[in-house]
């Protein structure tokens, strides 16, 4: 990891106010590059389950008390003496209404601190008959339009996990808002309100396919119902095929050229009776009336060995055939077997060659100095320091006896 001065957003503050899946994304995104994310937790909470918590500090604030409603508006507000602790940036993962209802209404934030950056997250857009609904992942996609296109052939429409709508399209569509709204606020000395929906938020992460299905366009990529085209299931050359060992091979070779190469190769390491007659040929690719017997083809032949002895024969070729990794194969570093043992970005920003990445770790939160490291956030764990670097230091003891707050408590200092 570069140094933490020459980190893209270092020395830009975040209040991130706890939330699910998208909005604790969005905070762990801004913290890898550099950001001094705090999560606002809930006083009296104990215990979070959020795990996207990497690099972030946790002060617990009672959003039902004035006091607590009153410290918050002092940490958006712009700062006293222009050292104390203030937030460039709000996240905001709640549903329509409810930052106004606990006064935090984004108009009078902004006029009090015309830097401020305020993002706001909701599932389903915020002006709609949706508006004021509960959803989840599935829900947002399903508004979408994206939906219909996921899943094979025969098959009901299925969905990958939580991955679009809360990931792709709700946290990090929000760090594009946020980066956006970043820049220009060095041209304009104003901050905005940054409008995310996660509805919204997966269309645009999924134009391709949504560009490409379009029936006006005529194009082949996209042009057949849900799981007969190229890149869903479809071709038999864009999928996942089971090995001896009941492991996996992820096979893509769109372009013709790596396709004929991955023919070559897989041919060469097959049994002779297995190959199909006529033989197999990167002439043929896009011939859809010899995708069934090619499915049987690859099906057959990656089953007579085992997913690491197919990774051997096809590593360092061009034939975009790799082995399919599970969770405890990828190590903590975030890298595969067979990848360098270094850190993402480590050698660029040495030499200057490029801008110093995240590297991608199991999320973790730094303990203080001595302590070990932890998998949770504890809730309030660093509200005394944080309270300290805000200039608050002296009303530590009368915010946690009016309730306002939580001091957490392995690390109370009162």
């Amino acid at each position: 990891m570069a140094a933490e001065g020459s980190r893209p957003l270092a020395g830009i503050r975040v209040l991130e106010l706890a939330g699910l899946a998208p909005a604790p994304f969005a905070g762990l995104v801004l913290a890898d590059y550099g950001a001094d994310v705090v999560r606002v937790d809930r006083q009296g909470t104990s215990f979070n389950v959020d795990t996207l918590t990497r690099g972030k500090r946790s002060l617990a604030v009672s959003l039902k008390s004035p006091e607590g409603i009153s410290l918050l508006r002092t940490l958006l507000g712009p700062p006293s003496n222009g050292k104390d602790w203030r937030a460039d940036i709000l996240i905001d993962p709640f549903r329509p209404g409810v930052l106004e209802r606990l006064g935090l209404d984004p108009k009078d934030l902004l006029a009090k601190n015309p830097r401020l950056i305020i993002a706001r997250l909701t599932g389903f857009r915020r002006e709609g008959p949706y508006a004021k609904m509960a959803g989840h992942d599935i829900n947002y996609l399903a508004l979408s339009g994206v939906l219909p296109m996921l899943g094979r052939k025969g098959d009901k429409p299925y969905f990958p996990a939580n991955l679009l709508a809360d990931f792709a399209g709700g946290g990090m569509m929000a760090v594009l808002g946020i980066l956006a709204a970043l820049i220009e606020r060095t041209k304009s000395g104003k901050g905005q309100i940054v409008e995310i929906d996660m509805v919204t938020g997966t269309r645009y992460s999924s134009i391709f396919p949504l560009t490409m299905a379009r029936p006006s366009l005529g194009l082949p990529m996209w042009s057949e119902p849900r799981g007969k085209n190229i890149l869903d299931g479809g071709a038999p050359w864009y999928d996942v095929y089971e090995c001896k060992d009941a492991q996996y091979m992820s096979l893509g070779p769109i372009e013709n050229h790596f396709y004929a190469k991955f023919l070559d190769i897989f041919i060469k390491n097959v049994p002779a009776s297995i190959v199909p007659s006529p033989r197999p040929t990167a002439s043929t690719q896009l011939d859809r009336s010899t995708w069934p017997s090619l499915v049987s083809f690859f099906t057959s032949g990656f089953r007579t060995k085992t997913r690491d002895e197919w990774s051997r024969i096809f590593l360092g070729t061009d034939a975009c055939c790799v082995p399919v990794l599970n969770r405890h194969e990828v190590d903590l570093e975030g890298r595969g077997p067979d990848e360098p043992d270094r850190l993402l970005g480590e050698e660029e920003a040495e030499d200057g060659g490029g801008l110093p990445m995240p590297t991608p770790r199991l999320s973790r939160t730094p303990a203080k100095a001595g302590e070990a490291e932890e998998a949770f956030l504890e809730p309030g764990r660093d509200t005394v320091e944080i309270l300290e670097a805000a200039g608050l230091g002296g009303k530590v003891d009368e915010l946690v006896k009016a309730g306002a707050v939580g001091a957490g408590e392995s690390r109370s200092k009162l």
